[in-house]
């Protein structure tokens, strides 16, 4: 697998000749699993073959499982300059349905280590809307994140998808999520604690101490190119999109044989609309309508619309932007929707 994606990174510099890589990410499944001379020899081929600013922001998520005091000490010395720890939950039963194989008491002993080990820039991964999550149990979550003394705080809505494990739960009567009352509470409850705490809320689910705020994640938001190697990978040049087939022995197998290891489209002008509306909107800065109408032209009802948001107090415009308000931020899917073309 690792031979078959250093060969699809080769294959694929033409595609960011020219560009300063300004992140690089190792996530999409489990990389903290790789050895530390395996995440090495990724870095001196991207280093060898690219150029990478001296400031390049290198993350690596991690389960908190494979967080040792050698493998922190490995990945600090490698470069890793950024963690992403995906704590969930600090309620045992919570990490007991999601299958995660830590305990509250190791989420924080985690974080421990890695500052030990000199990461100064670490994110966790927080779950509100949990069930029988009480707005009490959820702030104290919050308080140990502070004591944790974290940069950067990604924090995600629970969602019941089908043919997933929670799902059966929730089918069978055994869990029952936060409704949606409970959920908008929880969120505007983080939004208050994070930001009087001196956080930047810059994205809907994403919450950076000053300076700390993910490149990599910003990036993918204004709409920067990216390249993506791997199983169910995707990538984006401003135009084209591109994704790697999901399933691993086809990847492996048809690479370098044929072209069915991976599918592309080309963007049309109003999906391009949407997209930058879309991925906007859930940022602090907004949409740049300057850049919107250089794509295509809005509906007809389309100022009617932004005046009903603004008068809704759920956006605000000024002379080059659309940026929603923090109740907004409750129904941004809902506000991008009503605006695309």
């Amino acid at each position: 697998m690792l031979e078959t994606m250093q060969s699809e990174l080769l294959s694929r510099k033409a595609e960011l000749a020219g560009h300063v890589i300004e992140s690089i990410y190792f996530g999409g499944g489990t990389p903290s699993l790789l050895v530390p001379s395996e995440i090495a020899s990724f870095l001196t081929l991207i280093n060898t073959n690219f150029e990478v600013s001296t400031t390049a922001e290198i993350t690596l998520e991690a389960n908190p499982d494979d967080i040792t005091e050698a493998n922190c000490t490995a990945w600090h010395s490698l470069g890793i300059n950024r963690l992403s720890i995906g704590l969930q939950s600090f309620r045992e039963n919570d990490l007991s349905w999601m299958n995660r194989s830590h305990s509250a008491l190791e989420a924080e002993q985690c974080v421990s280590i890695a500052q030990a080990a000199g990461f100064i820039n670490i994110s966790v991964d927080l779950i509100y809307g949990l069930p029988d999550l009480s707005l009490e149990e959820w702030d104290a979550h919050i308080e140990r994140v502070f004591d944790m003394k974290i940069q950067h705080i990604s924090a995600y809505c629970l969602t019941v998808e089908k043919k997933t494990a929670l799902y059966k739960l929730v089918s069978s009567g055994q869990l029952t999520p936060g409704g949606e009352e409970a959920q908008s509470e929880q969120f505007l409850h983080l939004i208050d604690r994070l930001t009087n705490h001196g956080f930047h809320h810059y994205e809907i689910s994403n919450f950076g101490l000053p300076d700390l705020e993910a490149k990599h994640n910003s990036n993918y938001w204004r709409g920067v190119n990216y390249l993506g190697i791997g199983p169910s990978a995707h990538s984006y040049n401003g135009i084209e999109r591109r994704w790697n087939i999901a399933n691993n022995a086809k990847y492996m197998n048809d690479f370098g044989l044929n072209e069915t290891w991976f599918e592309c489209e080309v963007l049309t002008s109003k999906e391009r609309w949407n997209e930058l509306l879309m991925t906007g909107l859930r940022t602090s800065w907004g949409v740049n309508l300057h850049d919107l109408h250089q794509i295509a032209s809005p509906t007809k009802d389309f100022d009617a619309k932004l005046k009903h948001f603004q008068e809704k107090k759920w956006l605000v415009k000024t002379d080059t932007h659309l940026i929603l308000t923090r109740e907004g931020r409750l129904m941004a899917d809902y506000i991008a929707s009503e605006l695309f073309v």
